[in-house]
Formats: structure tokens, sequence, C-alpha cells
């Protein structure tokens, strides 16, 4: 794990896309080790993707449903169990749970992080 004082390049943070999305859909994903929702979130010209992520602590469903969130589009896709994940959900790690990054403004679904 990188620390606090690794430095990267410009050129580096550029190869992640970290764009915003409308989560679409969630479901339940009981066959997850770990608590973990299914989510669809639509990313615009970049298309609807779907992640497992283990946010269930801190949200239902229908907090999730309809709020943009950020996300990591191209990662290659993970199996998870039976389903395949498609991007990364970012978030915190707190004591209670991951907090899920999301947009304080809407911005169009698929615009990249600057």
């Amino acid at each position: 794990m990188s620390g606090a004082g690794d430095v990267i390049a410009w050129d580096d943070f550029l190869r992640v896309q970290l764009c915003a999305g409308t989560v679409l859909r969630v479901e339940p994903f009981p066959e997850a080790r770990k608590p973990a929702w299914k989510l669809w979130v639509d990313f615009g010209p970049h298309g609807v993707k779907k992640t497992s992520a283990q946010v269930r602590a801190l949200y239902a469903p229908e907090h999730l449903v309809g709020r943009q969130v950020v996300g990591v589009i191209n990662f290659p896709p993970k199996q998870v169990g039976p389903f395949l994940s498609e991007f990364l959900l970012t978030g915190f790690h707190t004591e209670e749970g991951v907090v899920v990054t999301t947009i304080e403004r809407r911005v169009p679904d698929g615009t990249r992080m600057a």
C-alpha cells in the first residue's frame, strides 16, 4: 500500500478514469462473503456498468438510487462470486462503514474528474 509520502506523476493520475454516474438500480447480493449490494450505474457515453459494493452498513437501496457517485471505470472487470464487477465505486472507510463518494452538484453522467 502506498504511503502518504509517495509521489506520482500527473500522467499516472490521468490514466485513472474517475467518472460521475447515476445509480439506476440496487439489488441484494446474498452470495457475497461480506454484506454488499449490486449496483447498476449510468456513466453516460461509457454506458451502464455494474459493481458489487460493500456499502450496506450505511446505505439502503432507496438512499442510493438516483444519486450521482464516482467510479473508476477503466479497471478490468473482476469476478466477485457469481457476479462480474465492471467498475470500482469509490468511497472512504470509516468505523461505521464505507461512505460513498458522491457529487455535490449534478454533472452530466460520464463526466471525468479533473
